[in-house]
């Protein structure tokens, strides 16, 4: 059966604990309640696809344990496709330890587990990847897993350099990737650590890559749309956020979704602000995840 969006990538259990400010190196501090939630920015944006109206398959590896029943649940529970969410044994689930601020940034560690086992060889049998008309990728995976989905992927391709590799990226997957959605953050290191600051730079900067077309996530500034020799920015609505976590993660699947219906990128990215900023007025990451109509009422609400 064909599918909108096929995403490949990472599941975690997001242990998550609220604090006035997230501690520094050496630093303890008391937090609130420990809440478990089902995360992992593949997952994320496998959710959030749905929740925006689209079919969705998810690609990836989970453990054979309590943490991976509970994300497949959850998954299936949002309308995702899990034949292709593999088991693996003996190696456990991935799990995000995440703080959260009162200003609602956050810092997040992230243990892979089973997301570091999925090979080009699984890729090899998903054949979602093939069918679908949007393959969403990003990097808790293993860098030649990722070049392996793009390799086969026949619909555009989407990858979000997050985290941002800390090994050279092959410039075979630059080629194939269609949409490259860094942030700021990623962007500099994809382009050897060189700052940048103003749109002019960061507009520069994108233009360096090979891929078809880059849109830079900007926090509360919105996004920055580089594609053919010209930049467009796209500014956020002016909120004070709860929670950050997952903004990225939906406005990647904004995105994702947007271009399924045939918006161009300056469309896409217009709408994928309106969702991230949606995204950050409840706390969580797949709690915070908006259906479209959830879009409108919470900037509408707030």
């Amino acid at each position: 059966m064909p599918v909108d969006i096929a995403v490949v990538g990472s599941c975690n259990v997001d242990l998550v604990v609220n604090v006035d400010s997230i501690p520094t190196v050496g630093q303890t501090v008391l937090g609130g309640d420990l809440k478990r939630i089902p995360g992992g920015k593949r997952a994320n944006q496998a959710v959030a696809a749905s929740r925006l109206g689209k079919s969705v398959a998810m690609i990836g590896r989970i453990g054979d344990d309590e943490n991976g029943k509970f994300l497949r649940a959850n998954l299936e529970d949002n309308g995702v496709n899990t034949e292709h969410l593999l088991k693996t044994p003996d190696i456990p689930t991935g799990v995000a330890l995440i703080s959260v601020q009162d200003d609602g940034d956050n810092a997040i560690v992230v243990s892979p587990g089973a997301n570091g086992e999925l090979s080009s060889e699984d890729i090899a049998e998903a054949s979602p990847i093939a069918r679908g008309q949007v393959v969403l990728l990003q990097a808790e995976i293993p860098i030649e897993t990722v070049v392996a989905a793009a390799r086969a992927a026949e619909g555009t391709v989407i990858w979000n350099p997050a985290p941002a590799p800390s090994e050279s990226v092959p410039l075979e997957l630059l080629d194939l990737v269609d949409v490259l959605i860094p942030n700021q953050t990623e962007l500099e290191l994809l382009g050897g650590n060189r700052k940048v600051d103003t749109l002019e730079s960061i507009s520069e900067m994108a233009k360096t890559f090979p891929c078809s077309s880059t849109i830079v996530t900007l926090g509360e500034r919105g996004a920055l749309v580089v594609a053919s020799n010209e930049a467009v920015h796209i500014p956020a609505p002016t909120i004070s956020p709860l929670d950050t976590t997952g903004a990225g993660d939906s406005f990647c699947a904004a995105i994702a979704t947007s271009l399924v219906e045939g918006r161009d990128l300056v469309e896409a990215a217009q709408w994928a602000v309106q969702v991230g900023a949606a995204t950050t007025l409840v706390a969580g990451a797949q709690p915070s995840l908006p259906t479209s109509d959830q879009v409108f009422q919470r900037l509408k609400d707030w």
